[in-house]
C-alpha cells in the first residue's frame, strides 16, 4: 500500500494508506487497552511509517534486509510473512514489558505495515517468481537502485522487452502501483470511523483461534474477492472503490488491531 514518497518523514499523512489505517486502528484498539499498559499513540506509531518505515528501507538499501511483504493465499506453506509478523509481535511484547516506548512504537508501525501489505490484493501476485523469470536470476542480486529499476537482458532487445513487460502499459509493476494508487485515491476523502470497529466479538474470535488463524481467515476472505484480477481486466471501477471502503479496509483494520491486541495481552500476562 502507498505510504508516501519516503523522501520526508511527514509524506503520506494525507494520502498515505498505511497512515490512515494506523490512525483508525489506534482509535479502535483504545477501549481494549488495559489500565497500566502504555501503548504508543498514533503520532508515535506513524513516525515509523513512510521514510522511517519498511518502504524507506527499499530506497535506502535495496535487497539488503528489505522486508518482503508478499504472500500466496493458496499456499499454506508460504509462512514467511507470518514469521515476520510473529517477530514484530514478540518484539512488541518485550518493548511493552520493558517500557521501551520508542521500540514499542516502531514494532507497532512495522507490524501494521506488514499486516496491511499482506492483505493488499496486489501483494498476492507472485512478484518474486516473475522477477526471477524476467531477470534470469534471484532478486537478491538487486543491490542498487538501478538494479531494482532496470531489468537486464541477454541482448539489448531482450532487455527492452523485459523492462516493457515490467514497467510498460499494463506491466507487472505498473499495474501494482496503479492498483495501490486507486486505493489511496479512494480513501483520501473517505470517512473510515464509521466502519466496523474492533469489538468484543473480534477479541473472542482471537482468543479462541489465535492470531495466525484469524489472519489466514481474513487473507482468504480478501483473496476470494478477486479484486486484483478485476482490476487487471477492467481497471479501477466503482465496484472496486466500494469494496475497498466497505470490505477490504475494515478487514485490514481488524487484522492490525488483532496483531496489536495479541501483543498487549501477552505483555500484560508476562508482567
Amino acid at each position: 500500500m502507498y505510504s508516501g514518497t519516503t523522501f520526508r518523514t511527514k509524506s503520506g499523512r494525507i494520502m498515505g494508506v498505511h497512515q490512515r489505517i494506523d490512525r483508525v486502528a489506534r482509535r479502535h484498539i483504545a477501549p481494549h487497552i488495559p489500565a497500566g499498559v502504555d501503548f504508543p499513540s498514533y503520532r508515535e506509531i506513524v513516525h515509523f511509517e513512510g521514510k522511517n518505515g519498511p518502504d524507506g528501507i527499499k530506497r535506502k538499501s535495496p535487497a539488503q534486509d528489505e522486508p518482503w511483504h508478499y504472500v500466496n493465499p493458496d499456499d499454506p506453506n508460504d509462512i514467511m510473512l507470518l514469521g515476520m509478523i510473529d517477530e514484530h509481535i514478540a518484539n512488541l511484547i518485550a518493548a511493552l514489558k520493558n517500557d521501551n516506548h520508542v521500540r514499542a512504537a516502531f514494532e507497532s508501525a512495522w507490524m501494521a505495515h506488514a499486516i496491511t501489505d499482506g492483505l493488499t490484493p496486489a501483494h498476492h501476485y507472485p512478484l518474486e517468481e516473475k522477477l526471477e523469470e524476467l531477470r534470469g536470476e534471484g532478486i537478491e542480486t538487486r543491490t542498487s537502485t538501478k538494479d531494482k529499476l532496470v531489468l537486464p537482458g541477454e541482448t539489448r532487445r531482450h532487455a527492452i522487452k523485459n523492462n516493457w513487460e515490467f514497467w510498460g502499459a499494463k506491466g507487472v509493476m505498473t499495474t501494482h502501483l496503479s492498483f495501490e494508487l486507486g486505493v489511496a485515491t479512494t480513501l483520501s476523502g473517505a470517512k473510515l470511523d464509521g466502519i466496523h470497529r474492533f469489538d468484543t466479538s473480534d477479541i473472542t474470535e482471537l482468543e479462541s483461534q489465535g492470531f495466525h488463524n484469524v489472519f489466514r481467515h481474513i487473507l482468504h476472505d480478501v483473496h476470494a474477492m478477486g479484486m486484483y484480477e478485476e482490476f487487471q481486466q477492467k481497471g479501477w471501477t466503482r465496484h472496486l472503490a466500494r469494496e475497498t471502503k466497505h470490505e477490504l479496509v475494515p478487514l485490514i483494520i481488524k487484522a492490525v488491531c488483532a496483531g496489536w491486541y495479541t501483543a498487549i495481552v501477552a505483555a500484560q500476562e508476562q508482567v
